[in-house]
């Protein structure tokens, strides 16, 4: 089964192979590349090529899950016909179900307007349907104040806050862990604004 879910702005939909020279064009040839400021793991790129980052794992592993009945690890974000973005996940403890969750849109214009609250929406409401987890959350450092908020949006909650353990570079921020319940979710996610 495809995955294509349909908001007002943004479309959610499974990666494609064409997406990945997309996804390498954003990360290392685009001008606009504010987006590597905001988005994890904080440190340079792996310096790959076009050929080595589309034979990366992760990318083939996504690309295995289209057209199958499992949760997705990520979708794309795609507003007005073009590949804006992804949202994805990954696991803390897979013996717990624990996962946390992520958001990037590569084009900044796109970063005002609601479009990452809406994919961000619809990404919690997927992962909260196919998945058998009673938590989702997400790990950020204090200076990224963008993805705090967002969270807040959703309803999430600050659960822990480690001082100055996270180095962005060069200096020190605290880490943040926010996360909602699956039952904070379903009485309220309509409500988030």
């Amino acid at each position: 089964m495809r995955i294509h879910l349909q908001g007002e702005k943004v479309i959610l939909r499974d990666i494609r192979a064409e997406d990945i020279d997309t996804i390498y064009y954003w990360k290392y040839e685009a001008e606009d590349r504010e987006h590597l400021n905001w988005n994890g793991p904080y440190k340079p790129l792996d310096p790959y090529t076009r050929e080595e980052y589309r034979a990366l794992p992760r990318h083939q592993e996504s690309l295995a899950l289209v057209g199958t009945d499992a949760p997705r690890t990520e979708l794309m974000i795609e507003i007005d016909g073009e590949l804006k973005g992804s949202v994805g996940r990954y696991w803390v403890s897979e013996e717990t179900n624990w996962c946390e969750i992520g958001i990037v849109i590569y084009d900044s214009r796109y970063w005002q307007n609601g479009y990452g609250r809406e994919a961000f929406r619809m990404w919690i409401d997927y992962l909260f349907t196919h998945m058998d987890t009673v938590r989702l959350g997400i790990g950020t450092w204090s200076g990224n104040e963008r993805m705090i908020k967002l969270a807040a949006h959703m309803g999430m909650v600050e659960e822990a806050r480690v001082r100055k353990a996270r180095i962005v570079r060069g200096e020190y921020y605290d880490a943040i862990k926010m996360g909602i319940l699956r039952e904070e979710w379903e009485s309220g996610n309509k409500t988030f604004e």
